[in-house]
């Protein structure tokens, strides 16, 4: 196995921990969860802090999946992505550190260019949920 089939993929999100829908759907999954995620941002956010991470998680899921399959399987995805990911660079605004914290940031190599979901908070939404956020 190459990594960049079907089986890799669903190897690689068993490794990462990701749920049954995930393993069984792909990136279709990770992709309609970001679009979920988008427009809950564009609505003001329902959930809190620990589930808008959980979400970020899920981008940060699919950045990864990209990585593992084949230029004509991450085509299928990328078009819609661009616009999913420009319409939540348009919500949100960057912040110096990462919402998980720099300890974990340099732990996973994460940075502000390729990982900006991680180093962005939202706009608007609901006063408790934006309160959440650490200051700046």
């Amino acid at each position: 196995m190459n990594g960049r089939d079907a089986g890799g993929l669903e190897q690689f999100f068993r490794e990462e921990g990701a749920p049954d829908t995930v393993v069984q759907g792909g990136l279709a999954v990770l992709l309609a969860g970001w679009e979920r995620t988008v427009a809950s941002v564009e609505t003001g956010y329902p959930g809190d802090y620990e589930d808008y991470l959980g979400d970020l998680d899920g981008r940060q899921l699919l950045a990864q999946a990209l990585e593992r399959v084949t230029r004509d399987q991450a085509a299928v995805v990328e078009g819609r992505l661009r616009e999913l990911d420009a319409r939540m660079r348009r919500l949100t605004m960057p912040v110096a550190r990462c919402l998980w914290g720099m300890i974990v940031a340099d732990e996973e190599g994460w940075s502000p260019e390729d990982n900006w979901w991680y180093y962005a908070r939202p706009m608007t939404g609901p006063t408790e949920f934006l309160e959440e956020f650490p200051a700046a």
